[in-house]
């Protein structure tokens, strides 16, 4: 049994999608990162960078418990563990690695800030609405360009690489992104949005998540107020 330990966020989708897909009996913990709960000390001792996903399996490597954090480093270790969606030769496994990098590095990231300063920040600033979005558009455009003469972002293969772009790719609307400027990438998204194991993915802890309602929520999310002065 795996206990994971997220937040219906893009990053813990990546690790339900997986865990999903690879059919292996998994616990879901909420972290309540609206709450707080990223900085309770029990988590910090799975996750010491204070954030969802991470996950504790009692069947590790040679049969001992192991904790990690970060979404890379835990769909790298599922698809190791089962042997599924990294890609069966060295030079598939490479490519696969380096759009699980693109994701890691800038389709995340990027998007993340396009997200925060279009629907969340308190105050809209045009020049970090449009650098952001500019980028979540350049972004979005690499991937189209890539899945025109491809199915998936690694070859012909569905692999961890198109679940770690697919779950940030399902706030686009958010992100500022019209999927009519990205044909080739709407093809694909369709493709991956209709994987029963995908759709069981994105509703793990889906009903647990509320819209952020209060300052507290948002300083918390957001970090404010976990490097204020005492």
């Amino acid at each position: 049994m795996i206990d994971v330990y997220s937040w219906p966020t893009p990053n813990g989708h990546k690790i339900h999608i997986m865990l999903e897909e690879c059919g292996l009996a998994y616990r879901a913990i909420p972290i309540d990162i609206s709450a707080g709960d990223q900085f309770k000390p029990e988590f910090l001792a799975i996750s010491p960078n204070n954030k969802i996903p991470a996950i504790v399996d009692a069947d590790g490597p040679d049969g001992q418990p192991i904790s990690l954090f970060e979404s890379g480093a835990i769909l790298l270790y599922l698809a190791g563990k089962t042997g599924k969606f990294l890609g069966n030769t060295d030079r598939e496994k490479y490519d696969t690695l380096q759009w699980l990098m693109f994701q890691m590095g800038g389709f995340g990231p990027m998007l993340g800030q396009a997200h925060h300063f279009r629907i969340y920040a308190p105050e809209k600033i045009d020049y970090a609405i449009d650098r952001y979005t500019n980028e979540a558009r350049r972004l979005y455009g690499v991937i189209d360009k890539k899945l025109a003469s491809s199915e998936y972002l690694a070859g012909e293969e569905y692999t961890i690489a198109d679940i770690a772009v697919f779950a940030w790719a399902r706030s686009f609307a958010n992100q500022g992104i019209d999927w009519a400027d990205f044909p080739d990438a709407k093809r694909w998204f369709d493709v991956i949005s209709a994987r029963p194991a995908v759709q069981r993915g994105v509703q793990v802890l889906a009903n647990l998540r509320k819209p952020l309602e209060t300052d507290k929520s948002k300083d918390i999310l957001f970090g404010k107020t976990q490097y204020a002065k005492k």
